[in-house]
């Protein structure tokens, strides 16, 4: 089982730079675009860290590490970076299905496009944690990653946004390692349809209200958000 995402900071640049820590009760099944344990295997954590809008550090996966150390987090585990102040996730259940999403949608681009749209915003980054509590085959899980961008930029589109996500944007999927194995994972299958409307609804209310970048909010910027205190539990 993944655990709710626990709220911590870090200490940098004489900043406290808010994260959230997953922490699996056993280890699990992932498969994750994730800069910092990416691919299919067996994960422990998630971590999904806010940094500033001018990082420009060409090491995340190792920067991701260090982090994770700091943490005293054991294992193989995925982390995340973005802009987006990570206290404002959105969580969203469905059918036994968990998704949590930071939403920045500053940086749209359609995936096809031949060069990047202009910029709208400040902010771009969508990050997707999905608990799935069945055991998905490989196959599953990587339709799972498809389903839930299917679902993000179905949101996007609802949203009036002119993109089908950012070029940051990334998915993971986490499932138990043991029990009967589920094939598929397609938004019409038994774990997909769930998992697609999970995202689905956790990306359109991120996505519904303004963002302000966190290293924005240093400089006074306010959001129209609430700070979450609250926002691990669905709205």
């Amino acid at each position: 089982m993944l655990s709710e995402p626990t709220l911590t900071s870090r200490a940098e640049d004489g900043h406290h730079v808010p994260l959230l820590v997953w922490r699996a009760d056993v280890p699990l099944r992932a498969v994750s675009s994730a800069p910092l344990g990416g691919g299919i295997g067996v994960r422990r954590w998630v971590v999904n860290a806010t940094v500033p809008m001018s990082y420009d550090r060409e090491d995340p996966a190792a920067h991701l590490a260090s982090l994770a150390a700091e943490l005293a987090l054991d294992g193989p585990g995925i982390g995340l970076l973005t802009g987006v102040d990570v206290t404002e996730v959105v969580a969203r259940t469905d059918a036994g299905v968990r998704a949590w999403a930071t939403v920045g949608l500053g940086t749209p681009v359609p995936a096809a496009a031949p060069t990047p749209a202009a910029l709208t915003q400040h902010v771009g980054t969508v990050n997707i944690v999905v608990y799935v509590p069945a055991r998905l085959a490989d196959s599953a899980l990587v339709n799972a990653v498809a389903t839930a961008t299917e679902a993000k930029t179905q949101a996007i589109t609802e949203l009036g946004v002119p993109g089908t996500g950012t070029p940051t944007d990334a998915v993971t999927v986490l499932c138990p390692v043991d029990g009967p194995e589920a094939a598929y994972g397609g938004p019409r299958s038994t774990w997909g349809a769930p998992l697609a409307r999970a995202v689905h609804a956790a990306v359109l209310a991120g996505g519904s209200r303004p963002v302000v970048p966190w290293s924005d909010q240093l400089r006074g910027a306010k959001s129209n958000r609430s700070a979450v205190v609250g926002a691990f539990n669905d709205r």
